[in-house]
């Protein structure tokens, strides 16, 4: 063929090239992913203080949280380095370091504080189901918008939380200041890792905020209490229930959720805390359901319906220590 002449037509009756076809599994993957993980943090995160009891029953509480702390930093960091991850560096490092002092040591320590004064773990949910309100009502601060179906989800699983334990609610000298200190680490550390910490490697970044929170405690317990266990049975168990299950598998979820989705939109599971943890309670340790608690149960599932919507298309991760520049 000579040079410029132009190519034969195809035969009569050939087919054209097939466009390639659209990647649903990846999006089947994305959205059974949107289901399953809040699904999944819930159970998870609800079994905190049915495996705190034992523990803060064994040692004081801040030397329990010392412990829980310091393994799952050290085994996070363990596994971070064997994959090679990225882990902060400059203002990215400080930001997340804020987060770990936040909702590790703040809220974990006023929280598990409170259980071991006695106060109820059903009360302690309470208010720890309460965040998504918190964060409803600062969402200005992040750029977010809160439409009239979400308000009316957040009504309905703020009904969920109080109804779950109205049966058991009390007040305390200690309890109440205590709670509602958790309740605004918890807050306050999920706004700003929103606001600053968008996207994140959840190994390096987790591991990180656990071993500031072990970092944060560890003195404190030095200085109010008796370093002593008393029972290391329960001790240990109730130590790697935590390790395995709430500071590892629990705030992975939590973290790997933050970076594709709003923070208003994840803090809604936490209208269904207070009902799962009972219905765990019940489970494990045969303490009595009650009535309410089913109605409580089926209020906050309503309400994160409505609150959560439809999930966000998830966002590429970057490496967090190209996160707000870090250099």
């Amino acid at each position: 063929m000579k040079p410029g002449t132009p190519a034969p037509p195809p035969p009569t009756g050939a087919r054209e090239p097939a466009a390639p076809a659209p990647d649903r599994g990846g999006r089947r993957g994305t959205r059974a992913g949107a289901v399953l993980a809040p699904a999944m943090f819930t159970v998870l995160w609800s079994s905190a203080f049915v495996a705190g009891v034992p523990g803060v029953g064994a040692a004081p509480p801040l030397l329990l949280m010392f412990a829980r702390f310091a393994v799952a930093g050290a085994l996070l960091a363990a596994y971070a380095l064997l994959a090679g991850a990225r882990w902060p560096r400059g203002r990215a490092l400080a930001h997340v370091a804020v987060t770990g002092l936040l909702v590790q040591a703040v809220q974990f320590g006023c929280f598990y504080t409170a259980l071991a004064l006695h106060y109820p773990a059903a009360v302690i949910s309470l208010v720890q189901g309460l965040n998504p309100v918190v964060i409803a009502l600062a969402a200005r601060l992040l750029g977010e918008t809160v439409t009239r179906r979400q308000a009316l989800g957040f009504a309905l699983g703020a009904a969920g939380v109080v109804l779950a334990v109205a049966d058991r609610v009390s007040l305390s000298a200690w309890g109440i200041p205590l709670c509602l200190a958790g309740l605004g680490g918890l807050s306050l550390g999920t706004l700003y890792q929103k606001r600053f910490v968008p996207v994140m490697d959840v190994r390096t970044g987790t591991a990180t905020q656990v071993l500031v929170g072990a970092a944060a405690v560890g003195p404190l317990s030095l200085v109010l209490e008796t370093p002593r266990v008393s029972d290391w049975t329960a001790f240990g168990g109730s130590v790697a229930w935590m390790v395995l299950v709430n500071s590892i598998a629990a705030f992975l979820l939590l973290n790997w959720m933050l970076s594709r989705s709003s923070a208003t939109r994840v803090s809604t599971v936490f209208f269904l805390t207070p009902s799962v943890t009972a219905v765990l309670a019940w489970l494990v340790t045969g303490q009595a359901l009650h009535p309410l608690v089913i109605g409580g149960l089926a209020l906050g599932g309503a309400g994160v319906l409505l609150a959560a919507g439809r999930p966000a298309e998830p966002r590429a991760a970057v490496p967090l220590s190209r996160a707000g520049s870090g250099r």
